[in-house]
């Protein structure tokens, strides 16, 4: 036992001085050689360092593993799947070879290719730095590649909310109790199309006027709606005849559960009827933002409501309107 203990302190002593060189080589040396100089200097010690670690498809089985217990969702996992493939299999390297200029190149590259926007270009860099920033923290690289390429700058275009007026436009509009339910709901909630899908009417509570949703990754929180929704909502769920339990349902005798596709289909009709062009549902959401902000409520409340994780999210969402800024600046400063 006192053997094994004098080993162990002997690998961590050594492995500290293999860490310390390599820290101090760090402004002299590429990430490969900086891979290859660790390898060197600890192949007696650092056993994890094995061949078949070093396949592309070993790590990113553990990364998506990694991202799958924080709770990321399947369709983000997707993407960043989509993403990482497609970027190692064109660069034609091990993903522990691959220095900065490799990922500038391929950046570049298929911008011009592809004619791709700053914003779709910024997206894949951010999930690259994702990939190998969590490579650095496991030890499989010694840094990332993808830290000097820096966050690329994005012209930030105002998105469009709903008026008063197009809201009250596309409450008319509504031939079906269901319809009216839905717009009522989606703008005083504020909820993703894709939680909305997801509930139940057990979920829903008219007293307290509220209801239980599950948000990106799992998370579970209260939305909240008003007295106009809950009237409207109470009088579609009352005229229904079937016993499903989702909340909303197709028009159809099968009366099932409606899909995402199915309310943005019919969202573009209503819209369509009374000659408004862009209407859909994710747009209720930042009307209900922009509107909160506008009244005064502070961003972390906001923040909470729409389930944001990073409130630089939820500051994105909420553009505040030109004559708030006019007023604020009379009363502060003018």
């Amino acid at each position: 036992m006192w053997c094994n203990t004098l080993k162990t302190e002997k690998y961590t002593m050594q492995k500290k001085e293999v860490d310390k060189i390599v820290r101090e080589m760090l402004p002299f040396l590429n990430n490969l050689q900086l891979v290859r100089l660790k390898e060197v200097l600890g192949k007696c010690i650092l056993a994890n360092n094995s061949k078949e670690d070093q396949t592309n498809t070993f790590l990113l089985d553990k990364f998506f593993a990694a991202k799958r217990a924080e709770g990321c969702s399947e369709k983000s996992l997707a993407y960043y799947e989509a993403t990482i493939t497609k970027t190692l299999r064109k660069i034609g390297k091990n993903a522990k070879e691959i220095v900065t200029d490799d990922l500038r190149e391929y950046l570049t590259t298929y911008q011009r290719e592809h004619r791709s926007s700053k914003t779709t270009i910024d997206n894949m860099r951010r999930i690259m730095s994702s990939f190998f920033s969590w490579l650095e923290d496991e030890d499989y690289i010694v840094k990332s590649p993808a830290r000097r390429i820096h966050k690329v700058k994005v012209t930030k275009i105002v998105k469009e909310t709903y008026s008063d007026e197009e809201l009250e436009k596309l409450r008319d509009s509504c031939t079906y109790l269901r319809d009216l339910a839905i717009i009522d709901f989606m703008a005083s909630t504020g909820v993703r199309v894709g939680e909305l899908v997801l509930l139940n009417r057990s979920d829903i509570d008219f007293q307290e006027r509220e209801c239980v949703v599950f948000g990106k990754g799992g998370k579970e929180r209260v939305a909240y709606f008003d007295a106009r929704t809950k009237l409207h909502l109470q009088n579609y769920l009352s005229s229904r005849d079937d016993d499903n339990d989702a909340l909303f349902v197709s028009l159809n005798k099968k009366r099932s559960r409606l899909t995402i596709g199915g309310i943005e289909s019919r969202l573009k009709n209503l819209g369509r009827k009374v000659g408004l062009v862009k209407v859909y549902p994710h747009k209720f959401r930042r009307t209900l933002a922009t509107v909160a902000i506008d009244k005064g409520m502070p961003i972390e409340q906001l923040q909470q409501l729409l389930g944001h994780k990073r409130i630089d999210t939820t500051l994105h969402y909420a553009m505040v309107k030109q004559q708030n800024v006019k007023i604020a600046h009379r009363k502060y400063i003018g």
